[in-house]
């Protein structure tokens, strides 16, 4: 059997939350109802954010409420902080992922506070969370790990530090993000290492972007030290409106193209995966989308990993 690799989808969240137009909650559950369908275990429908901060999410409750009906899928959302991950547990998600800027600088003009208190907030909101009779996993996104707009060069050490305190908090999983897209292959490859080495299993994946083109590459680098679980993007769409200069997510079927193709099993279907972009297109006519295997097409000498 094929070694297998997790692919989350972070499009209805991540991609939508700087679009300039507003996909309808329809659209976006068809939407995610599709790549679902296509073999999408996990999707981070929206975020629990003040709807006049990102209007784009303002319908993240009634998306978590009727998503969780999807069969065999699991249904993920960010939130900020305490407060929402009650919210998105009183709606029924599955998982929140919890993003924890490591850069001062994007750290208070994200969630206006130090990492310090953000580590401070994780502890309380996973207090709470382990307090209810339902549990949601928690996943801490260790934001700017590979540089920042706004403060340029993040140390490895502060990456590691940074991390270290969301582990004593108690989190379930850390991602390692590279909002801003500006990591590279031997960058990739250092930080995992030095991070791992403090924290061992619960770094679990990475939160790739592709604002310079090395979003493929850098998940090349992941797979070489052993990472097996990536965020991405259908048609490359993202960027955080609080960090300047970021672009879109590494591509969704880029990514799962180069993973079959080199024997990992994700256990999306390809074909399936362009007809969910389709949908895409449909909710958000005048977005461009990227990606080159949707440009190419699906080679004939492509096949999927047993």
């Amino acid at each position: 059997m094929s070694e297998h690799v997790n692919i989350c989808e972070v499009g209805p969240r991540d991609g939508l939350q700087i679009a300039p137009s507003r996909m309808s909650t329809d659209d976006k559950l068809a939407w995610i109802a599709a790549m679902a369908a296509a073999g999408m275990r996990e999707i981070e429908v929206g975020s629990f954010v003040p709807p006049r901060v990102i209007p784009q999410m303002a319908d993240t409750e009634e998306v978590v409420r009727r998503a969780v009906e999807i069969p065999g899928l699991t249904v993920i959302a960010l939130v900020p902080n305490l407060r929402g991950a009650q919210n998105a547990w009183n709606a029924g998600a599955h998982k929140i992922s919890v993003p924890v800027s490591v850069s001062e600088g994007h750290s208070r003009a994200n969630l206006n506070r130090t990492p310090a208190e953000s580590i401070a907030e994780m502890g309380r909101l996973m207090g709470w969370v382990k307090a209810q009779p339902r549990r949601m996993e928690v996943i801490a996104g260790a934001s700017t790990a590979f540089g920042c707009s706004i403060d340029g060069t993040v140390p490895t050490a502060q990456v590691v530090t940074v991390c270290a305190g969301l582990a004593a908090a108690g989190v379930d999983k850390i991602m390692l993000a590279d909002t801003v897209g500006y990591g590279h292959p031997k960058q990739i490859r250092e930080v995992v290492r030095a991070v791992r080495a403090e924290i061992g299993p619960v770094l679990y994946g990475l939160h790739l972007h592709d604002t310079l083109g090395m979003g493929i590459a850098n998940a090349l680098a992941g797979l070489d030290e052993g990472i097996r679980a990536f965020d991405s993007c259908l048609g490359g769409l993202g960027g955080c409106p609080y960090a300047p200069g970021a672009s879109g997510n590494v591509v969704t079927e880029d990514l799962v193209f180069m993973l079959e193709s080199m024997g990992f099993s994700t256990g999306i279907d390809l074909p399936k995966l362009l007809d969910a972009r389709k949908l895409l297109h449909a909710g958000l006519p005048a977005e461009p989308l990227h990606g080159q295997l949707p440009k190419a097409g699906i080679p004939r000498t492509f096949r999927a990993a047993a």
